[in-house]
């Protein structure tokens, strides 16, 4: 007996169930995927996405992730909390004392997103550095995961990592190749991959993917972000980590459904289950 799906929905034998995935970085809290977020979380879990982290950037987005993780905290999905690099002005002492309570809230595991993005013009790099490391700080106060953003600013964040010598921290939606890769593990990082991996061309990542240590690989969608194949192009949702997790699984010559048992442990290592 089989279940067909139409649209988004998937199409596969039920007694050929592939492994349960975590998505570890999605934006469920953007207006994209906001507006619906029940329907959302149900086709993930059509595609054994039985956990995820809705990842805030900003006030609003902190705030939202929060509700969410609260209303679907029996669905495996918790919140982290944090200001992205490109929103560093909104993160005055205000906003940190906010932030700050929200650390405490039994529904968040871990801080960001945060770090550097020295892509776009007329970035503010001493805000920018300054909220990475006041991030950092709370972090460390707090004992939590950070979630880290880089963006063509790899020097400058690997010295700040090298000289804080983080315990736990997770380098999301990786581009980088697999000399920057391998600094970073060295440090103590789990690398995760978005669905860039999935895309053809992307050779670097492909590379970097394949020095990455089983133990400390990771994905994500970072969905509505970065679609992976065969949906690229369109609004990304988490139920599409099944195919993050499938693409990964051909670049590194290894059976999907252990890369998905995998990087779900590595999840629940980094973010260890209340």
């Amino acid at each position: 007996m089989f279940f067909f799906y139409t649209g988004n929905m998937a199409i596969y034998d039920p007694t050929k169930t592939p492994g349960d995935v975590y998505d570890t970085h999605t934006h469920l809290n953007d207006d994209a995927l906001y507006h619906d977020v029940a329907a959302y979380v149900g086709r993930a879990r059509e595609f054994r996405v039985m956990e995820m982290n809705v990842v805030g950037y900003d006030p609003k987005g902190n705030q939202r992730a929060i509700q969410i993780a609260h209303d679907f905290s029996d669905k495996g999905i918790r919140a982290i909390v944090g200001f992205q690099p490109e929103d560093t002005n909104k993160f005055d002492q205000s906003a940190e004392e906010v932030l700050r309570k929200q650390l405490s809230d039994p529904v968040v595991i871990g801080v960001g997103e945060t770090g550097l993005d020295w892509h776009w013009k007329g970035f503010d790099r001493d805000a920018q550095i300054n909220s990475f490391e006041r991030h950092l700080d709370l972090a460390a106060e707090f004992d939590l995961p950070t979630t880290i953003h880089m963006r063509d600013s790899f020097e400058d964040l690997y010295r700040i990592l090298k000289e804080r010598r983080l315990s736990k921290f997770e380098m999301h939606s990786f581009a980088g190749g697999p000399e920057q890769a391998e600094k970073l593990v060295d440090l103590g990082a789990y690398i995760s991959f978005s669905g860039m991996v999935t895309f053809k061309n992307a050779k670097e990542i492909h590379e970097a993917a394949k020095v990455v240590p089983l133990d400390r690989i990771l994905v994500e969608t970072d969905a509505p972000y970065l679609a992976p194949v065969p949906n690229r192009g369109k609004t990304n949702e988490p139920a599409w980590t099944k195919f993050v997790v499938d693409g990964l699984a051909k670049v590194l010559e290894i059976d999907r459904n252990q890369l998905a048992k995998i990087t779900v442990e590595n999840a629940h290592r980094l973010w260890p289950k209340n």
